[in-house]
């Protein structure tokens, strides 16, 4: 297992953001080739949480970054693990340090990834079915 260093709202480069997306499976899902958009994701996300590796020379590995309140919900937006460190408890570990900086009545929210659907569940997620998307440039009705 490599010895890995958790950290809290560290400073990120886009960079590093775009390619732990694309070492995960969640780069297929997130706009990766618009470096504006990754841009304002970091920048307005307030609560990031990162897991690197030490031995790697502090290879961004791991992140879950969300936007919270703090109190009251946290949406997470994106856990992505590096494929070739996955099934090694880091996205565990960084749900439980994300969860850790909440208040204790705060709900912490995501949308799984289609890959992941069966991950939430074992790991103490309970499935909500009452959510609701609507993309900008959608109508409303």
């Amino acid at each position: 297992m490599p010895n890995l260093t958790y950290h809290r709202d560290e400073p990120l480069s886009a960079d590093e953001f775009i390619d732990v997306l694309n070492r995960s499976t969640l780069g297929e899902r997130r706009p990766v080739d618009d470096r504006a958009a990754i841009e304002a994701m970091l920048a307005n996300a307030n609560l990031i949480v990162v897991a690197r590796d030490a031995q790697a020379g502090g290879k961004l590995v791991g992140i879950a970054r969300s936007v919270t309140d703090f109190a009251f919900c946290c949406y997470l937006s994106d856990l992505a693990v590096d494929d070739a460190y996955q099934r090694q408890g880091i996205g565990r570990e960084l749900i439980r340090r994300t969860a850790a900086a909440l208040g204790p009545k705060a709900k912490l929210i995501l949308v799984a990834a289609p890959k992941a659907v069966d991950y939430y569940p074992r790991i103490g997620f309970t499935r909500h079915d009452s959510a609701w998307v609507l993309t900008m440039g959608d109508t409303l009705k």
